[in-house]
């Protein structure tokens, strides 16, 4: 299989009659795609592996069974964590309009990943009439599709930032609110009342949602449930697993396996 371009777009613009380009592809090895932006939408989906994206307004998790979608111009980063296959779909930026203008992750259904199959079959011409009504099929499914809430957002304001840059990159660091509100130079009740409206969750939800998706990056890379929970913070294996299941749906072993 041929190894998969996570990020560069293929040459077409909206004068073709080319709606969506898609890519099917695997690597036996990690890859981190710099920060980029390009003019066509973007559905990026794994088989098998996972895979972050990072924006400047948070920070996405793709496992296998979901895709995440990337608006057109919309800077982003990727990696892979440990092998990966899957498949890339580009949307014309023309068709993008009724598509949803951020970045979100979907769960994929079986007649998305169906017609990205079919899609990816196609010679690197103009859509034909069949192909043109199948590729408005693909775009009627990411249109119709939901947030499935595995993205942890970032503030804007700076004062936050110094507290969710460090979280975010050691979602195991233990220090308190009033510890982090001594780091950020506000009180503590401040700390509190804006990470609300900045990022819609409590500075305990938040810490906790960044825990999780470094959970899944680590279980990604074969790290044991132990390990993971003690990296991460938390005080016995049955509190992250009893987390993770809360925000998951599934243990942290199920969600390996569904991932593999």
């Amino acid at each position: 299989m041929p190894r998969l371009p996570l990020s560069a777009a293929p040459v077409f613009d909206d004068a073709d009659a080319r709606l969506v380009f898609a890519l099917r592809g695997a690597q036996d090895e990690a890859r981190v795609t710099d920060a980029h932006r390009h003019g066509h939408g973007q559905l990026f989906g794994a088989d098998t592996g996972l895979v972050t994206v990072g924006t400047r307004h948070g920070q996405w998790v793709v496992p296998a069974t979901h895709a995440v979608w990337v608006p057109p111009r919309e800077e982003h980063s990727m990696r892979s964590h440990g092998p990966f296959s899957g498949w890339s779909l580009y949307v014309a930026e023309s068709a993008c309009a009724a598509l949803p203008a951020e970045l979100r992750t979907l769960k994929t259904s079986a007649l998305l990943r169906a017609a990205v199959d079919r899609a990816a079959s196609w010679p690197d011409a103009p859509l034909d009439d069949a192909q043109t009504r199948l590729a408005g099929v693909v775009l009627d499914e990411i249109a119709a599709s939901h947030d499935d809430g595995f993205g942890l957002p970032m503030p804007r304001d700076a004062r936050l930032l110094r507290v969710t840059r460090p979280l975010a990159a050691t979602p195991g660091d233990r220090r308190s609110l009033d510890e982090w509100a001594a780091v950020a130079a506000v009180s503590p009740r401040t700390l509190s009342r804006r990470f609300v409206e900045e990022t819609g969750f409590s500075f305990s939800q938040w810490r906790q949602r960044a825990r999780l998706m470094r959970a899944v990056e680590l279980l990604a890379a074969d790290q044991a449930v132990t390990a993971v929970a003690l990296e991460l913070g938390y005080e016995d294996v049955s509190a992250f697993i009893a987390a993770f299941k809360r925000m998951f749906g599934v243990t942290p072993a199920r969600f390996v396996a569904s991932s593999s």
